[in-house]
């Protein structure tokens, strides 16, 4: 793990921490399962460390649900569900890069397309379950 910074205990588990888990968490979710074991972690160095990996493109940032950022340590090319209902971020499959889809992007703006983000927005299958006990 290199972020241009020495090495630290606190640093090290917060990726750790990041990596070990699929539900794309919150500063404080991983603050919360960090705290009991770093007794002197503070929320603000969870934040800090989670900027400066993802100024680094070690873990990347799923974007705002629920009103809280949410990271991915996963930063293989992959696309994310995001449940409208419950905020879950599910992984999905690897997003191909259609060369169409790029060419038109690049020809619109002018610009240099270097990857492509895909997130999809609806119910979970979890909320869809709950939703038709209701029906």
């Amino acid at each position: 793990m290199e972020t241009g910074k020495r090495y630290s205990r606190k640093r090290a588990a917060i990726m750790e921490c990041l990596k070990s888990t699929t539900i794309h968490p919150t500063a404080e979710w991983i603050y919360e399962q960090l705290k009991p074991e770093i007794p002197d972690l503070s929320l603000g160095t969870v934040y800090r460390n989670l900027a400066a990996f993802k100024k680094d493109g070690l873990i990347r940032s799923v974007g705002v649900v629920n009103g809280q950022e949410r990271y991915d340590g996963n930063i293989r090319p992959h696309g994310h569900f995001v449940c409208s209902k419950c905020g879950a971020v599910i992984d999905t499959a690897a997003v191909p890069m259609s060369e169409e889809l790029i060419e038109s992007a690049e020809g619109e703006t002018g610009c240099e397309v270097q990857g492509i983000v895909v997130s999809y927005f609806g119910l979970c299958s979890n909320c869809l379950k709950e939703q038709e006990k209701y029906r």
